[in-house]
């Protein structure tokens, strides 16, 4: 008799790092996965289904799932034909990059409900049946923007912060259910994230009411971006690897860092809780020639 399948549900596969995961595990030699790959939006599926070919008709599901629709939530985990989910990996997210004075709060709810409320309400809907079952691993995409502040991104890392503290507090909790919480710290990524990012481009009309100092600012913050994209991006295939750490792993760590370590400015926070330490460093390395 075979083993029981492991049931995997991920959110936000459409591309990126969702995309890799499902792929992956999809793939596994061994078959011990079952996936359901979600997504927001079906007629993005083209992607993903590429990349697995027909290898994986027993093993990979496409399913349509909007993170912020708790009823999409709740259809999508009715379709799960083992009725059960034994990892839950949280994944979509949004970013919204530019200065926070031409943010509108319409577009300040929509980070929240799909990085902070998304990932709480998937959480809420798959809970009690993990606590019913007495196992389970939850995922979540974590970031090195909530580990430390960056400038022009305040409500992408008030969204990711907030997730950071909820998923602690969750996981105090869990450890009694025998349900491990797991973020995955990832830093820049070559994935569609950059692409799908809601930012403000330096031409545009919404731009023109800030002032000359703060566009000159987030010109060189830009260009900051772009080389550490150029420079030290991780592929997803890499950051795939550290989530497969976490769902080999029989007692999975509550942090991984995708690059191995925690970043050297979220080490400052620590060792500087004052926080000046950190604000000076991170204002130097983006802003290195700027008069303080």
């Amino acid at each position: 008799m075979s083993m029981e399948k492991k049931v995997v549900l991920i959110t936000g596969c459409s591309s990126g790092i969702g995309l890799s995961l499902a792929v992956r595990l999809a793939s596994d030699s061994s078959k011990v996965f079952k996936v359901y790959a979600t997504m927001r939006n079906l007629a993005k599926k083209e992607r993903l289904l590429e990349c697995v070919k027909d290898l994986h008709r027993d093993t990979l599901e496409i399913l349509q799932m909007d993170v912020t629709d708790r009823q999409s939530i709740l259809t999508a985990r009715d379709k799960v034909v083992e009725k059960r989910v034994d990892i839950l990996v949280c994944n979509a997210g949004v970013g919204l990059m530019g200065p926070l004075e031409v943010q509108s709060l319409d577009t300040m709810r929509r980070i929240l409900e799909v990085n902070l409320l998304g990932t709480i309400q998937t959480i809420q809907v798959f809970l009690s049946g993990m606590k019913a079952q007495g196992q389970g691993r939850i995922l979540v995409t974590g970031s090195t923007g909530g580990l430390h502040g960056l400038p022009f991104n305040e409500m992408y890392c008030a969204s990711k912060f907030a997730i950071e503290g909820a998923c602690e507090s969750l996981a105090v909790l869990l450890q009694h259910f025998n349900i491990q919480v797991s973020l995955i710290e990832c830093g820049p990524v070559n994935s569609d994230f950059l692409i799908n990012l809601q930012k403000a481009e330096l031409g545009d009309p919404s731009l023109q009411q800030v002032d000359g100092r703060t566009i000159s600012l987030y010109e060189k913050y830009l260009q900051h971006c772009s080389m550490v994209f150029q420079n030290a991006a991780q592929d997803t295939e890499d950051i795939v690897e550290v989530f497969l750490d976490a769902i080999h792993s029989t007692s999975p760590a509550f942090r991984y860092f995708t690059n191995s370590v925690m970043p050297p400015l979220t080490q400052l926070k620590v060792t500087e809780p004052d926080g000046m330490e950190y604000i000076k460093t991170m204002s130097k390395i983006i802003f290195a020639d700027e008069d303080q």
